[in-house]
Formats: C-alpha cells, sequence, structure tokens
C-alpha cells in the first residue's frame, strides 16, 4: 500500500528521511515496491526527486538519507501501484505550474471511474502517466488555475479551501482519497480511508486515512527522531502528516472527510466533506 507524509513549518527545517524505514513502517507484505518520489519546497521552487523502483535497494534513497535538506515543506510518496506501470510518469508526488507558482500533489488510494469524470477529457493540463491519481491532480489544477493571477498575491486562503474541500469530497465519492497537495504557499491534506494491516492480511478501506501531529509541544526537544525521520525544530512551529503515527505521542487519527490547510507549521482551517 501507498505511504504518505508531509511536513510544514515556520521556518526552514533540517530534515533528513530514510525511506525504506519509513515504508516498512507502513507495510511489511507488500513492501512498497513500485516507486518513491519526495518533493521538497525551497524558496519559489519545489525540488522533486523520485523513483520508479523500490526504496529499500537504491543509491539514490542512500543519498538522500544522508542529505541534510533544509525545506519549510515536505511531501514525500512511497508507492504500491494499483493503477498504471512501474514507471516513472507514473510516480508521486506529480508538480505542475501555473503562471509562476509550482504546485505538488500525492495520493493513496484508487479512484474508480475518474476517467469519466466530468471535466476530464477537457481538462487544460493533462496527465503524462496513466494514474488515477495524476488525473486527480489536473481535475484539481483545472479548477484552482483561475484563482491565479499573474504578479499578484495568493487567492484567498478560504477561496482555495473551498475549492480543495469540494474537490475531495467529490473523489471519495470514487474511493479512498487521501491526498497532500502544496500549491506553493499552503499544505493541503485530505483524509478518508485506507486499508491496513492486521496479521499477515489486509483489511477493508477504512478510516482514518491519515494522522496529524503538532508538533508545537515537543519543540522544546533540539530535534526529533524516529523510524528513519529526523527534523531539527530549531524552537520552532511544526506539524507533520502521515499515513500511520510515527511515533507513540501525539498523534492525532483524522476523521474521515476531513481536509486541513496548514501554513507555516500551523493549522489554518479544518472542514469536513461529509
Amino acid at each position: 500500500m501507498c505511504e504518505l507524509f508531509a511536513m510544514s513549518s515556520l521556518q526552514p527545517s533540517s530534515f533528513t528521511y530514510s525511506l525504506p524505514e519509513f515504508a516498512r513502517n507502513g507495510s511489511q507484505l507488500r513492501s512498497n515496491r513500485s516507486g518513491w518520489g519526495i518533493a521538497y519546497s525551497k524558496d519559489k521552487d519545489v525540488m522533486v526527486v523520485k523513483e520508479a523502483k523500490p526504496a529499500d535497494d537504491s543509491p539514490w534513497v542512500r543519498f538522500i538519507a544522508e542529505q541534510e535538506i533544509e525545506s519549510k515543506y515536505v511531501i514525500a510518496h512511497v508507492r504500491y501501484a494499483t493503477r498504471g506501470g512501474d514507471t516513472l510518469e507514473n510516480t508521486h508526488p506529480f508538480r505542475r505550474i501555473i503562471l509562476n507558482q509550482v504546485h505538488v500533489f500525492a495520493h493513496n488510494g484508487t479512484l474508480k471511474g475518474i476517467e469519466d469524470f466530468v471535466g476530464a477529457q477537457s481538462l487544460s493540463y493533462q496527465p503524462v502517466g496513466e494514474t488515477d491519481s495524476e488525473l486527480a491532480f489536473c481535475l484539481l489544477l483545472d479548477r484552482v488555475r483561475t484563482m491565479w493571477q499573474r504578479d499578484e498575491a495568493p487567492p484567498s486562503l478560504k477561496a482555495r479551501m473551498e475549492v480543495f474541500l469540494k474537490f475531495s469530497g467529490e473523489m471519495a465519492k470514487l474511493g479512498s482519497a487521501n491526498f497532500l497537495y502544496f500549491d506553493g504557499d499552503c499544505l493541503f491534506a485530505h483524509a478518508h480511508k485506507r486499508i491496513y494491516e492486521q496479521g499477515g492480511q489486509y483489511t477493508e478501506a477504512r478510516a482514518p486515512g491519515l494522522q496529524i501531529k503538532n508538533c508545537r509541544l515537543c519543540a522544546a526537544q533540539p530535534e526529533y527522531e524516529c523510524q528513519g525521520l529526523k527534523i531539527d525544530f530549531r524552537d520552532q512551529q511544526t506539524i507533520l502528516v502521515a499515513s500511520v503515527p510515527l511515533d507513540d505521542f501525539g498523534w492525532e487519527p483524522l476523521p474521515g472527510g476531513t481536509a486541513i490547510a496548514i501554513q507555516r507549521g500551523k493549522e489554518m482551517l479544518r472542514e469536513s466533506t461529509l
């Protein structure tokens, strides 16, 4: 099964990440064999590194684990393919540009029949690969692109949240819709439902699809380290989002159908799609 992770912080945090350890945290049977990717925001751009091969035997993954990259926003995804082959174009996160703003998207779940969704055949942004996830991203971009105007400030957070909320609710009718979306200014997350491993078997998809951790209470510590993840807090507000809790302290399971907007390490909005 796929595993999602995101971070938002007030100031750039020094960040190291071991993808194989993270992948093992979520699944021991399938081992997330289809690919991996990670996106770091930096100034006005986003660096995306991804590979269509297992995370546990990749020299690129070992290289990333050795780097201390500073970033305010991070999105990571470890893939187990359900739609589309093990190719780079099918590997998350996906990246597009609207005017001068970089948008990044990752998804956990399967959206059945999305090809027949209204507007899917006449999009301004077209998928490069075969996945339902990338098509969902293009649908979302088609809705937000008219909101962004050249040389102007970002649209209001409330307006952007309304679009993301409606989009997520519609996608949830097609299947599991756990989304991470960064529009260059704010991290949006939608928690729905996911498959869990229990006793060597897989369950039907159920909530929670995502968990959230507000690290304000643990910022007195110089750093946070667990499951291959290491963050230098630098006494600042930080929020983490993940498919499953990465440690035993402070994680909140998000009810199915919960959309959240997170900006500079602070939760700004929370609403239900139900």
